[in-house]
């Protein structure tokens, strides 16, 4: 195999995944920074938005990249309605019961999936995509849209983050939510708005799964765990650490089929995951530990 070979079949779908990886992970980091704990139902919501936007492509005939942001509204908005309906009243408790409230969530979420859509295997568009050669890297023009998708996504959240007032709310929450409360923070709109970014980045990551592979209503549960382990590499409320975190998995599962069986590859997920917790569990930013 030659150095083109290793970058075409595996470097640049490494990194596409791990595009698609961060924008869970930063959802994830996102959740636990500021509500202070795992979200469990984070894979079954992408899989809603890219189902919610598999109804939109093929009822309105629009491509999915014009679905996107019908998908993240509506997965934003039931995120929310989510939390006001089964997390909210759970805040006070501990919060291992919120994290079981949350599996079991998935499974409603997964059991609403398979009702509407069925189990069977869906996509976006038929037929074979070719890539195109670009001084010989062979990509194709979706898997372009994906990483700049994530870019401009994670960096208009930076943004937002960094540069708006309930950006700065929502740090302030993040690093101390006692004294947040304490300065006037209106600790339920910040917790809201938490959500819908949550949510928005839940339906674009699994629109971008579903563009680049197939629909299937287990697609979300699948790639729950190797977005917390995205999350945990890269330092958990870190949004940046959640990029460099989901890329570096998406990288290594798809190195891993070189050495080891493709059904497999989700192994090397769990194994980064166990090793960040056991050698620095704060993550390669040093982000709050689990």
């Amino acid at each position: 195999m030659d150095f083109l070979e290793l970058i075409n079949f595996y470097v640049i779908p490494g990194i596409v995944l791990g595009s698609i990886y961060a924008l869970g992970a930063v959802g994830i980091t996102l959740i636990f920074a500021i509500l202070r704990y795992a979200h469990l139902a984070h894979g079954d919501l992408a899989t809603l938005g890219a189902f919610i936007a598999l109804a939109v492509v093929t009822g309105l005939g629009v491509s999915p990249l014009l679905a996107l942001p019908i998908a993240i509204i509506a997965t934003a908005a039931v995120a929310v309605g989510i939390d006001k309906v089964f997390y909210e009243h759970l805040r006070e408790r501990p919060k291992i019961v919120t994290v079981m409230a949350s599996l079991g969530i998935a499974l409603m979420i997964r059991a609403v999936v398979q009702v509407v859509w069925g189990v069977d295997t869906e996509t976006y568009s038929r037929g074979i995509v070719r890539p195109e050669n670009y001084f010989g890297l062979r990509i194709r023009d979706r898997e372009i849209l994906t990483v700049i998708a994530m870019l401009a996504l994670v960096g208009g959240l930076q943004l937002f983050l960094t540069r708006s007032k309930w950006g700065k709310a929502m740090r302030a929450m993040s690093d101390n939510p006692n004294l947040a409360l304490l300065s006037g923070i209106d600790n339920k709109k910040v917790v809201m708005l938490t959500w819908v970014i949550a949510g928005g980045l839940c339906a674009a990551s699994g629109v971008f799964l579903g563009l680049n592979t197939e629909l299937k209503s287990l697609m979300g549960w699948q790639m729950l765990l190797p977005m917390f382990a995205a999350a945990i590499l890269g330092g958990v409320g870190r949004i940046e650490g959640a990029v460099l975190g989901g890329l570096i998995v998406g990288i290594a599962e798809e190195l891993s089929v070189l050495v080891i069986p493709s059904e497999y590859k989700a192994a090397m997920a769990f194994a980064i995951l166990l090793f960040m917790l056991l050698v620095r569990p704060t993550g390669l930013l040093k982000g709050k530990v689990l």
